[in-house]
């Protein structure tokens, strides 16, 4: 691990979504850093002035709080610009719901806002072997196949639903003034008829028809080749496959979980620095990101693409 300097110039990139879900938290790390070094604050309001911030930084070190995908964020934007190997980032995990910080806690960076900001000044950059895919996409932790909790996309297909029929109500609310409907009660009847017809077909064609609920994935066929062998083809059903970075000799841990058939199946594992998954469409949780569908994705090992400042 390479020592940090405490006089470094800090460019501290606060997410808006830290902001919004603990500002107690993010007011306390901003304190204690801007209290031991030379602090630049941003405060972007959304994902273009974020990384607009990151690549303004000049010779300033960046500090983000935030949760795991404004880290995932910060990263894959050095990666594009070809940054990362001569950039230590530096993390205060700041997040809202259970898995906000999952990757963060994983990668050893402390929880509590007033810890992570004293590793931000006196920790050491550590670093880490990295996943890059080829479609110059990135993953920092764990790699999954089918995505774990992939069913919440029916919610934002209902939410949708909801805004359709609030526009509706707009529709007939806007239709005539208290004054007009005075003039004739049939007139009314009849425009407050028109104005329900309107709406419910309004509704029906703008809402999206709803999927029936579904249960945990089903068994997908899959080719997963690690360094060109293959570790299991399309004629072996799997549950699953995970990949990980940080595996011996610098390559991942690819782990594959066949359908069990009576006894339960051992799983089948190895460790390489490139891997292809193809079949069928499938779809692939990265972190925190869900990704695809895709028919084929390779992904590489960089060992010690990235740096991350963490306790000494």
């Amino acid at each position: 691990m390479t020592e940090v300097a405490t006089s470094d110039q800090l460019l501290v990139v606060i997410d808006p979504v830290a902001r919004r879900g603990d500002g107690e938290a993010v007011r306390i790390a901003k304190d204690v850093l801007s209290a031991g070094a030379t602090t630049k604050v941003c405060l972007p309001d959304g994902p273009e002035e974020f990384d607009r911030a990151l690549a303004r930084r000049g010779s300033r070190r960046p500090v983000v709080i935030g949760d795991d995908r404004a880290l995932l964020r910060a990263v894959s934007l050095l990666h594009r610009r070809r940054e990362l190997a001569g950039c230590a980032l530096s993390l205060v995990p700041v997040g809202v719901g259970g898995g906000a910080l999952t990757l963060s806690r994983a990668l050893g960076v402390p929880m509590g806002a007033v810890a992570a900001a004293r590793a931000v000044l006196d920790g050491s950059e550590r670093r880490l072997d990295l996943l890059v895919d080829d479609s110059d996409g990135v993953v920092l932790g764990a790699l999954r196949i089918p995505p774990l909790g992939g069913g919440g996309a029916g919610g934002t297909g209902l939410a949708g639903g909801t805004g359709v029929a609030g526009d509706s109500g707009g529709v007939g609310g806007g239709g005539f003034s208290d004054s007009e409907e005075d003039g004739s009660r049939h007139h009314s009847h009849h425009h407050h008829w028109l104005r329900t017809c309107q709406s419910l077909v309004r509704t029906l064609t703008a809402r999206p028809a709803r999927q029936p609920a579904s249960a945990s994935p089903g068994p997908a066929r899959l080719r997963v080749e690690v360094d060109g062998e293959t570790l299991v083809d399309l004629d072996q059903p799997v549950e699953g496959v995970s990949i990980t970075p940080g595996g011996a000799g610098g390559g991942a841990r690819v782990e594959v979980r066949p359908v069990s058939v009576g006894a339960e199946a051992a799983p089948l594992s190895a460790v390489g620095r490139t891997i292809t998954v193809s079949g069928a469409d499938f779809r692939y949780r990265a972190d925190a990101v869900v990704g695809g569908p895709v028919r084929t994705r390779t992904w590489t090992v960089r060992e010690g693409a990235w740096g991350l400042t963490l306790p000494g």
